[in-house]
């Protein structure tokens, strides 16, 4: 039994980028979804889509490379844990890797980059970073 799929969907998409697959499929939450949905709009993803085979649901991912076949993601590291949670306030959040990195944050207004949750002044626990 898995105890915590965000964990597995990162090491799903990491391990996948190491191979140089073009595609790579997720088990679906609405967590996973909101973490895709924000890897995306940040530039580290291609696209994804939310396939429903009966009652389950998965998301396809295709990953993005750069002109030389290398993987724009070099790391993607989960920071929350199930043993110990992380959680920062606004000032702390300001800014990852110099502004090279994204962390994804779960806030009370929803699952929000690092940018975003510094812009609406809310703290949160920190999901996952990715540079």
């Amino acid at each position: 039994m898995m105890t915590d799929i965000i964990a597995d969907s990162l090491t799903r998409i990491r391990n996948a980028a190491q191979r140089r697959l073009d595609v790579t499929t997720l088990l679906h939450s609405k967590m996973i979804e909101a973490i895709v949905s924000i890897l995306v709009d940040k530039g580290y993803l291609e696209s994804f889509k939310v396939k429903t085979d009966g009652a389950k649901k998965t998301i396809k991912v295709v990953l993005k490379y750069d002109e030389n076949g290398h993987s724009v993601i070099n790391e993607i590291k989960k920071i929350s844990k199930p043993g110990r949670r992380v959680y920062q306030s606004a000032n702390e959040i300001r800014s990852f890797k110099n502004g090279y990195g994204t962390l994804v944050v779960s806030t009370n207004k929803g699952v929000i980059a690092n940018d975003e949750a510094f812009k609406q002044k809310v703290g949160g626990e920190v999901i996952c970073s990715i540079w």
